[in-house]
């Protein structure tokens, strides 16, 4: 399977740029201009395929919607997979084993998230109060059911803070990553140095970076949003420092600062065989030449990526040794440091991978080259389409062959892609 070409929305810190866009809306705009992009007949495409965390409660099945309103036909059917953050990952692959099976040659695949707009929750015992008022008649009835209430009932439960959470360890993200910033004595200092050195590089990429963007006009304003907003070229380390634990007040060292930034934004990839893409006239980006999910302990899920490596060299025999650049999601500073520890240890290795030997060591220089989601955000559903983009584009610059790319996954597991320039 060959990736043709991608287009993204700039990745916009939560309430800020494009707020007032759902994920519906981020995922047409993306769509439409891949389409104008590529100039690709859109009855051609066999499926639509789009990864998203938050789904809208208004805009069920969220890839039919966006395929619909960016003037895909009618007669092309779409789905919407969710893999918590490899779901734009999961969305790709799904194309892959679709061709495989012969169900399909052409797809749009890719990522959506607005963050800013996943949804405050009632209680269901306010729920079922508001229930009862609804179907209430009389005034006395009416009275009744208002007079049950109690102010408790009005604080709402977080979404976003629910959906961070694992229900089976009862740990959300940034509690798991301190366990590992603790079980391998990753300093705050040693995180912190991380983080600024995704600021600095995500700003010395911005150029770079803007290629891949599509220009978004937000409703009811004159600007238009061309550019990421989480990178600070002014970040320090002294100004890291002063932020406090968020997970661990006590003793903790995750923080805002080393943390991946709340996003909203969209990804879309235009996918297809190689035959395909020469009958069309088209020269691809790069082509999928391996790919791996595996499974971990959801208290350390951020070492996903360790064991997704490790699966996908048992698999296609690609080792970290053949990558031109690496992607490891940027989730927390201390998940990533924490891989990169693992992946290079025989004894991690032996007690927990099942082989002899470590996966293998990954030069810095090859590793985020363009900063990751602690400086350019992490909109769940469509990081894992991103990366693939970025990769590719950034192969296609270097005059680079191949690309890994991998992420931590909520719930613990972890996604793994090798990639090569066409």
């Amino acid at each position: 399977m060959v990736i043709v070409d991608g287009v993204r929305t700039p990745f916009s810190k939560m309430g800020t740029d494009l707020a007032r866009l759902g994920p519906e809306e981020l995922g047409r705009i993306v769509v439409s201009s891949l389409l104008t992009k590529t100039g690709l007949n859109p009855a051609l495409i066999d499926e639509v395929i789009f990864g998203c965390v938050g789904q809208p409660a208004d805009a069920a099945n969220v890839a039919r919607v966006i395929a619909l309103r960016a003037g895909i036909p009618e007669h092309v059917p779409a789905f919407t997979v969710h893999r918590n953050c490899a779901s734009g990952c999961e969305a790709f692959t799904q194309a892959y084993e679709k061709m495989l099976a012969g169900r399909g040659e052409i797809f749009v695949v890719g990522g959506t998230e607005s963050m800013s707009q996943v949804p405050l929750l009632y209680t269901h015992q306010a729920a079922a109060k508001f229930a009862k008022l609804s179907r209430a008649r009389s005034f006395g009835q009416k009275l009744g059911a208002m007079l049950s209430f109690r102010p408790s009932d009005f604080k709402p439960r977080i979404g976003l803070q629910l959906g961070l959470t694992d229900p089976v360890c009862g740990m959300n993200m940034g509690e798991t990553a301190e366990v590992l910033a603790r079980e391998h004595g990753i300093t705050r200092e040693k995180q912190d140095a991380f983080a600024l050195e995704s600021h600095q590089r995500a700003i010395a990429a911005r150029e770079k970076l803007e290629a891949e963007i599509c220009p978004i006009y937000p409703p009811s304003t004159k600007a238009v949003v061309t550019t990421d907003n989480g990178p600070r070229k002014e970040q320090t380390m002294e100004a890291l420092a002063k932020l406090k634990p968020v997970f661990d007040r006590k003793n903790g060292t995750v923080t805002a600062g080393n943390a991946s930034q709340i996003t909203d934004g969209a990804v879309a990839l235009l996918v297809m065989s190689e035959m395909k893409a020469a009958e069309l006239g088209m020269t691809p980006l790069g082509v999928l030449t391996g790919y791996a999910y595996a499974g971990c302990d959801p208290q350390r899920m951020g070492l996903g990526p360790v064991y997704a490596i490790a699966e996908a060299e048992r698999r296609t025999g690609i080792t970290l040794d053949h990558a031109d650049i690496v992607e490891i999601n940027e989730a927390f500073a201390a998940q990533v440091i924490a891989c990169l520890a693992c992946l290079k240890s025989d004894e991690f290795a032996q007690k927990h991978l099942k082989r002899d030997h470590h996966v293998g060591k990954i030069p810095k220089d090859a590793l985020n080259v363009n900063g990751g989601a602690i400086a350019l955000g992490h909109p769940v559903g469509a990081t894992g389409a991103r990366l693939i983009l970025t990769s590719l584009k950034e192969l296609q610059r270097r005059d680079a062959k191949r690309a890994l790319i991998s992420l931590c996954v909520g719930g613990g597991q972890g996604a793994a892609i090798w990639l090569e320039r066409n």
